[in-house]
């Protein structure tokens, strides 16, 4: 096969065929771009991971002191996990994929992020159901059930409504986002991204489960996106509550130790 397209791995999965595969970008100067399919459908490309970044930087910039524990749900090619372990205060990482493939595709080093992943030492993933965990008792660490985090971060689904799997449906529902609270230290956080327009009735959804407030952050344009793409923070001018990238929307959760006054309230986008 030419070295200027390669499939690097193939495994047939409960969710369809996987198949991690590296081109090479002639037009960009001859950069490898890795690609993940699931099906007949491209689910990540390295070529375009600034909103991964972004869900992480928005939702742990939201945090206070100085020792975070932390789960981010789904891996793909990890730029999620890494952007969060740019953050100094992450103390702990735990990382939750259903497919072990993929955690292996990073043990073997054969996506970009791998070794920096498998190499620091705040960092674990393991592989099992993230939307099963968040509804169970001993929740997302299987070596300290029970255990709660201050941040949870979400790239699994495309958005509440497009999903991977129809039986992800019930986690984006009150009961389920109810339980994923019990998770969380008071004043933690949960955010994902959604490859939708904001969905106002998720965002009730979510603020109707007591002690969570409910944000949507607006659009950002590709450009100012991309334009500090090489500062140590490439969003350092994110402020959380009123912005996201591309038409993706993100949404928080912030769980709050006394319940909230009135109905939820979203941000304003401007």
């Amino acid at each position: 096969m030419s070295k200027d397209f390669e499939e690097l791995d193939y495994q047939e999965t409960t969710l369809g065929e996987l198949i991690l595969r590296r081109r090479r970008m002639l037009s960009l100067g001859g950069i490898d771009v890795y690609e993940v399919k699931l099906g007949e459908a491209f689910l990540m490309s390295s070529l375009f991971h600034e909103v991964e970044e972004a869900l992480a930087h928005l939702g742990l910039g939201e945090l206070k002191g100085d020792r975070w524990d932390v789960v981010v749900g789904g891996l793909g090619l990890g730029y999620t996990a890494a952007a969060a372990l740019e953050h100094g205060e992450v103390a702990s990482l735990l990382i939750v994929d259903v497919l072990q493939p993929v955690i292996e595709w990073h043990e073997r080093r054969l996506v970009p992020l791998g070794k920096r992943l498998t190499g620091d030492p705040r960092c674990r993933m393991v592989q099992a159901d993230f939307f099963e965990t968040a509804r169970s008792a001993d929740g997302f660490d299987p070596e300290q059930p029970g255990r709660k985090f201050h941040a949870v971060l979400l790239d699994i689904d495309h958005s509440p409504r497009n999903l991977l799997h129809p039986g992800n449906a019930a986690f984006y529902q009150a009961d389920g986002l109810k339980a994923l609270a019990a998770h969380l230290h008071p004043g933690g956080v949960f955010a994902l991204w959604s490859d939708d327009p904001p969905d106002e009735e998720f965002r009730l959804r979510g603020g109707a489960v007591r002690n969570f407030e409910a944000r949507i952050s607006k659009p950002k344009t590709r450009s100012e996106c991309s334009k500090d793409r090489n500062s140590k923070n490439p969003f350092p001018s994110f402020q959380f509550r009123n912005s996201s990238l591309f038409r993706i929307s993100c949404f928080e959760f912030r769980y709050s130790t006394a319940a909230l006054a009135g109905p939820a309230r979203s941000v304003g986008r401007r």
